[in-house]
Protein backbone atom coordinates (compact mmCIF):
# COMPACT_ATOMS: atom_id res chain seq x y z
CA UNK A 1 0.00 0.00 0.00
CA UNK A 2 1.33 3.59 -1.19
CA UNK A 3 2.04 5.27 2.26
CA UNK A 4 1.92 9.42 2.90
CA UNK A 5 5.30 9.39 2.89
CA UNK A 6 5.78 8.04 -0.19
CA UNK A 7 3.20 10.05 -1.81
CA UNK A 8 5.02 13.27 0.01
CA UNK A 9 8.24 12.21 -1.98
CA UNK A 10 7.22 11.83 -4.99
CA UNK A 11 5.34 15.22 -4.75
CA UNK A 12 8.75 16.57 -4.01
CA UNK A 13 10.31 15.13 -6.81
CA UNK A 14 7.86 16.36 -9.46
CA UNK A 15 7.95 20.03 -8.02
CA UNK A 16 12.07 19.54 -7.85
CA UNK A 17 11.99 18.04 -11.76
CA UNK A 18 9.51 21.36 -12.58
CA UNK A 19 11.89 23.44 -10.79
CA UNK A 20 14.85 22.07 -12.68
CA UNK A 21 13.39 22.21 -16.32
CA UNK A 22 12.19 25.42 -15.66
CA UNK A 23 15.47 26.71 -14.56
CA UNK A 24 17.50 25.30 -17.54
CA UNK A 25 15.15 26.32 -20.08
CA UNK A 26 14.92 30.04 -18.84
CA UNK A 27 18.81 29.66 -19.84
CA UNK A 28 18.64 27.86 -22.78
CA UNK A 29 16.09 29.89 -24.34
CA UNK A 30 18.45 33.16 -23.47
CA UNK A 31 21.55 31.61 -24.95
CA UNK A 32 19.76 29.99 -27.85
CA UNK A 33 16.73 31.38 -28.93
CA UNK A 34 12.83 30.16 -28.23
CA UNK A 35 13.71 27.13 -30.72
CA UNK A 36 16.40 25.30 -28.92
CA UNK A 37 15.75 21.48 -28.76
CA UNK A 38 13.59 20.20 -26.07
CA UNK A 39 16.14 17.27 -25.73
CA UNK A 40 18.90 19.64 -24.95
CA UNK A 41 16.60 21.46 -21.89
CA UNK A 42 15.79 18.02 -20.96
CA UNK A 43 19.71 17.13 -20.44
CA UNK A 44 20.72 20.84 -18.94
CA UNK A 45 17.99 20.13 -16.52
CA UNK A 46 19.51 16.89 -15.44
CA UNK A 47 15.78 14.15 -16.59
CA UNK A 48 14.82 12.47 -19.48
CA UNK A 49 13.02 13.62 -22.17
CA UNK A 50 9.78 11.94 -21.19
CA UNK A 51 9.84 13.70 -18.05
CA UNK A 52 10.00 17.13 -19.34
CA UNK A 53 6.89 16.16 -21.49
CA UNK A 54 4.86 14.96 -18.44
CA UNK A 55 5.17 18.20 -16.98
CA UNK A 56 5.03 20.27 -20.12
CA UNK A 57 3.30 18.90 -23.09
CA UNK A 58 4.69 20.70 -25.65
CA UNK A 59 6.85 24.03 -26.03
CA UNK A 60 4.58 26.45 -26.31
CA UNK A 61 3.31 25.23 -23.00
CA UNK A 62 7.38 25.46 -21.65
CA UNK A 63 7.69 28.71 -22.60
CA UNK A 64 4.68 29.76 -21.48
CA UNK A 65 5.43 28.29 -18.08
CA UNK A 66 9.29 29.67 -18.22
CA UNK A 67 8.19 33.34 -19.02
CA UNK A 68 4.93 33.07 -16.08
CA UNK A 69 7.75 32.08 -13.63
CA UNK A 70 10.59 34.65 -14.14
CA UNK A 71 7.87 37.64 -14.55
CA UNK A 72 6.19 36.11 -10.99
CA UNK A 73 9.91 35.84 -9.24
CA UNK A 74 10.22 39.49 -10.47
CA UNK A 75 7.66 40.64 -8.40
CA UNK A 76 8.09 38.70 -5.27
CA UNK A 77 11.70 40.07 -5.62
CA UNK A 78 10.60 43.58 -5.84
CA UNK A 79 7.99 43.42 -3.14
CA UNK A 80 10.82 41.47 -0.81
CA UNK A 81 13.08 44.66 -1.90
CA UNK A 82 10.87 47.31 -0.62
CA UNK A 83 9.94 45.18 2.68
CA UNK A 84 13.23 44.44 3.71
CA UNK A 85 15.49 47.34 2.38
CA UNK A 86 16.08 50.32 4.60
CA UNK A 87 15.76 52.88 2.31
CA UNK A 88 14.27 53.09 -1.41
CA UNK A 89 17.28 53.27 -3.54
CA UNK A 90 18.84 49.96 -1.17
CA UNK A 91 15.56 48.66 -2.27
CA UNK A 92 15.87 49.19 -6.36
CA UNK A 93 19.46 48.52 -6.49
CA UNK A 94 19.14 44.80 -4.86
CA UNK A 95 16.10 44.58 -6.78
CA UNK A 96 17.64 45.65 -10.00
CA UNK A 97 20.58 42.95 -9.27
CA UNK A 98 18.13 40.24 -8.53
CA UNK A 99 16.42 41.00 -11.65
CA UNK A 100 19.26 40.46 -13.99
CA UNK A 101 20.94 37.73 -11.73
CA UNK A 102 17.55 35.92 -12.84
CA UNK A 103 18.24 37.57 -16.15
CA UNK A 104 14.30 38.87 -16.81
CA UNK A 105 15.14 40.98 -19.30
CA UNK A 106 16.58 38.82 -21.11
CA UNK A 107 14.53 35.64 -20.89
CA UNK A 108 11.00 37.90 -21.89
CA UNK A 109 12.72 39.16 -25.11
CA UNK A 110 13.82 36.11 -26.27
CA UNK A 111 10.18 34.73 -26.05
CA UNK A 112 8.57 37.68 -27.79
CA UNK A 113 6.50 36.30 -30.74
CA UNK A 114 6.36 32.86 -28.99
CA UNK A 115 3.94 33.89 -25.86
CA UNK A 116 0.95 36.32 -25.30
CA UNK A 117 2.42 38.64 -22.95
CA UNK A 118 -1.04 40.70 -23.42
CA UNK A 119 -3.23 37.63 -21.82
CA UNK A 120 -4.71 38.71 -18.65
CA UNK A 121 -2.24 36.69 -16.63
CA UNK A 122 0.79 38.09 -18.43
CA UNK A 123 -0.67 41.44 -17.80
CA UNK A 124 -1.32 40.90 -13.74
CA UNK A 125 2.43 39.87 -13.10
CA UNK A 126 3.95 41.83 -15.55
CA UNK A 127 2.45 44.86 -13.95
CA UNK A 128 3.24 44.05 -10.52
CA UNK A 129 6.69 44.24 -10.48
CA UNK A 130 6.46 46.89 -12.91
CA UNK A 131 4.37 48.75 -10.86
CA UNK A 132 6.85 48.35 -7.88
CA UNK A 133 9.88 49.15 -9.47
CA UNK A 134 8.13 52.90 -10.56
CA UNK A 135 7.55 53.37 -7.01
CA UNK A 136 11.01 52.74 -6.09
CA UNK A 137 12.17 55.17 -8.76
CA UNK A 138 9.85 57.51 -7.18
CA UNK A 139 10.68 56.94 -3.88
CA UNK A 140 14.34 57.09 -4.59
CA UNK A 141 14.50 60.67 -6.17
CA UNK A 142 12.11 62.23 -3.50
CA UNK A 143 14.63 60.89 -0.59
CA UNK A 144 16.98 62.26 -2.61
CA UNK A 145 19.19 59.62 -3.30
CA UNK A 146 17.98 58.55 -7.21
CA UNK A 147 19.71 61.30 -9.05
CA UNK A 148 16.74 63.63 -11.27
CA UNK A 149 15.91 62.26 -14.98
CA UNK A 150 16.02 58.96 -14.64
CA UNK A 151 12.67 56.92 -15.66
CA UNK A 152 11.45 53.93 -15.69
CA UNK A 153 12.48 53.56 -18.96
CA UNK A 154 16.48 53.97 -18.27
CA UNK A 155 16.12 51.40 -16.07
CA UNK A 156 14.05 48.94 -18.00
CA UNK A 157 16.39 49.24 -20.74
CA UNK A 158 19.73 49.13 -19.10
CA UNK A 159 19.05 45.53 -17.30
CA UNK A 160 17.76 44.50 -21.06
CA UNK A 161 21.46 46.04 -22.49
CA UNK A 162 23.33 43.84 -19.20
CA UNK A 163 20.98 40.89 -19.47
CA UNK A 164 22.29 40.15 -23.00
CA UNK A 165 24.59 37.45 -23.46
CA UNK A 166 28.19 38.99 -24.90
CA UNK A 167 29.32 37.83 -28.65
CA UNK A 168 31.77 34.90 -28.76
CA UNK A 169 33.17 31.96 -26.79
CA UNK A 170 33.19 33.81 -23.54
CA UNK A 171 32.16 31.40 -20.49
CA UNK A 172 28.23 32.34 -18.97
CA UNK A 173 29.32 32.26 -15.71
CA UNK A 174 31.99 34.62 -15.94
CA UNK A 175 29.63 37.11 -18.78
CA UNK A 176 27.46 36.95 -15.63
CA UNK A 177 29.69 38.30 -13.50
CA UNK A 178 31.01 40.91 -15.63
CA UNK A 179 27.08 41.97 -15.96
CA UNK A 180 27.23 42.51 -12.33
CA UNK A 181 29.67 44.54 -12.08
CA UNK A 182 29.35 46.66 -14.78
CA UNK A 183 26.30 47.13 -13.10
CA UNK A 184 27.57 47.82 -10.01
CA UNK A 185 29.12 51.03 -12.65
CA UNK A 186 26.18 52.08 -13.69
CA UNK A 187 24.33 51.98 -10.11
CA UNK A 188 27.05 54.68 -9.16
CA UNK A 189 26.34 56.73 -11.98
CA UNK A 190 22.77 56.65 -10.59
CA UNK A 191 23.27 58.53 -7.42
CA UNK A 192 22.05 62.00 -7.02
CA UNK A 193 25.86 62.94 -5.39
CA UNK A 194 27.64 61.57 -8.50
CA UNK A 195 25.82 63.58 -10.91
CA UNK A 196 27.77 66.54 -12.92
CA UNK A 197 25.48 67.47 -15.54
CA UNK A 198 21.48 66.85 -16.27
CA UNK A 199 20.27 63.38 -18.23
CA UNK A 200 19.57 64.40 -21.51
CA UNK A 201 17.46 62.52 -24.40
CA UNK A 202 14.56 61.10 -24.64
CA UNK A 203 13.20 60.04 -20.95
CA UNK A 204 10.67 56.58 -21.12
CA UNK A 205 8.34 56.03 -18.32
CA UNK A 206 6.05 53.19 -17.27
CA UNK A 207 3.37 54.54 -19.69
CA UNK A 208 5.21 55.28 -22.33
CA UNK A 209 7.02 51.43 -22.75
CA UNK A 210 3.54 50.26 -21.82
CA UNK A 211 2.27 52.39 -25.45
CA UNK A 212 5.16 50.13 -27.65
CA UNK A 213 3.73 46.99 -29.24
CA UNK A 214 5.94 44.45 -27.79
CA UNK A 215 8.23 46.12 -25.59
CA UNK A 216 11.64 45.06 -24.75
CA UNK A 217 11.60 45.11 -20.79
CA UNK A 218 8.84 42.74 -20.71
CA UNK A 219 7.32 45.83 -18.41
CA UNK A 220 8.78 44.23 -15.24
CA UNK A 221 11.79 46.61 -14.92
Amino acid sequence: METLAYRDSLRADARLNRERILAAARVSFVERGADVPLEEIAARAGVGIATLYRRFPDRAALQRAVALDVLTQAGQEARAAIDEEPDAFSALVRYMRRALAMQVSAVVPALLGSVDLEDEEFRAVRMESATLMEAMIERAQAEGALRPGIAFGDIGLLLVRLSRPLPGTLDRAVDLEMAQRHLTLLIDGMRSERATEALSGVELTLDDLRSLPNEPTGAQE
